[in-house]
């Protein structure tokens, strides 16, 4: 890979503020536009970037296929524990009133959670499909 030394520089800047603006995405979702989803794919963007300046074998030891398997199964997780705890709780599934005290707290706590957990697993599973597709180039 040819080392372009004005693309490193500008992506070193750049990719900071993306994740930044990634988990502003991520917490400001509750309030407005965004959520896990989109937070997630401009997540996995960003390490996108960083994956076709620096080499993807570069980013592949930064972020192993085995940790995104992992970041995968965990976001999973986290929305589905956040469901049964809810039920444990005395609610319906997802039903967050019951997380807090005050409903509106129990709803606030409820998507912040579940938005987390969204945004992991598309973060993860949009990483683990571009190390698919980028690896079928070496072969």
């Amino acid at each position: 890979m040819k080392h372009n030394l004005i693309l490193r520089v500008i992506a070193k800047l750049l990719i900071p503020i993306i994740v930044l603006y990634a988990l502003y995405v991520q917490f400001h979702g509750d309030f407005g536009p965004g959520g896990g989803f989109q937070a997630g794919v401009i997540f996995s963007v960003a390490f996108i970037f960083y994956a076709l300046v620096y080499g993807i074998e570069t980013a592949e030891r930064v972020m192993p296929e085995s940790v995104l398997r992992i970041l995968a199964s965990l976001g999973v997780l986290i929305y589905a524990g956040t469901g049964v705890a809810t039920m444990l709780l005395g609610g319906n599934f997802l039903d967050y009133n019951v997380l807090a005290s005050n409903p509106i707290a129990g709803q606030h706590i409820g998507i912040l959670v579940i938005e987390l957990g969204v945004g992991i697993t598309v973060s993860s599973v949009m990483l683990l499909i571009f190390f698919i597709f980028a690896g079928r180039a070496r072969q």
